[in-house]
């Protein structure tokens, strides 16, 4: 029977463990902050996508709905970002959606299921690195699953391959000490600098002028990896 994924607050961030996961469901739920709009188009690549638009998410989501009711394999679903802004009780629904909390959530209540899946992007203070998967078993029942990433959350799955960008020169220990001239640590502070911002992957690329790879890797190991600093990130790029 289909699987569904279920994850919410990514934030600009999509595990290569998270992927693998979503690669096996038959469609994905996400209740708001992506981060950017990359995210949302990968997702989109994957499967059948069903999301709402979080609080994070700027003009580029504009078309995302706040809410979104729907039925998928038997199963009647409500989503919405902030349970605090649910308009009304969805009381013919089975499952209800949220995020924005952060923390995985699951209890039942007046015959409906209440999922949130916590957040599966950059890890926040001590909350665990979460999302769920729902296994359908037809007539509209379900079993869900809490899928802890913990235990990958404090280092970095895997590394951009630079020979994937034709923009990035050759180099055994990945990517180079100069971009195009520039220090590749005053790079990195400047790309520290517009993360703190909160500006998507997509901006601080065009702003510090290098591909949006480079910049998804900077940004990445800066939000995986709380209080490190430029040189820090340079040794974990192999610089």
């Amino acid at each position: 029977m289909p699987d569904i994924a279920v994850l919410s607050d990514t934030h600009g961030l999509l595990r290569d463990d998270v992927i693998s996961i979503l690669n096996r469901c038959d469609a994905i739920l996400h209740a708001g902050d992506f981060g950017s709009a990359q995210i949302l188009a990968r997702l989109k690549t994957i499967a059948p996508l069903y999301a709402v638009r979080g609080n994070n998410d700027k003009e580029w989501a504009a078309r995302l709905a706040r809410t979104l009711s729907f039925e998928l394999f038997g199963i009647r679903f409500y989503m919405i970002h902030n349970r605090q802004d649910l308009p009304e009780p969805a009381k013919d629904r089975q499952i209800v959606i949220c995020g924005h909390t952060h923390n995985y959530e699951q209890i039942e209540k007046n015959g409906q299921t209440w999922l949130n899946p916590g957040s599966c992007g950059p890890k926040r203070f001590s909350l665990p690195v979460t999302m769920a998967v729902i296994e359908t078993a037809g007539c509209g029942a379900f079993t869900i699953t809490r899928i802890d990433l913990a235990a990958h959350a404090a280092r970095l799955d895997s590394r951009i391959d630079p020979a994937a960008d034709a923009s990035i020169p050759a180099r055994q220990t990945g990517f180079p000490v100069l971009w195009n001239g520039q220090s590749m640590k005053k790079i990195i502070l400047r790309v520290i600098k517009e993360t703190d911002k909160g500006k998507p992957v997509a901006a601080i690329a065009k702003s510090c002028r290098i591909s949006e790879p480079l910049a998804e890797q900077i940004c990445r190991l800066y939000l995986t990896h709380p209080g490190v600093t430029a040189d820090g990130i340079m040794a974990k790029m192999g610089l």
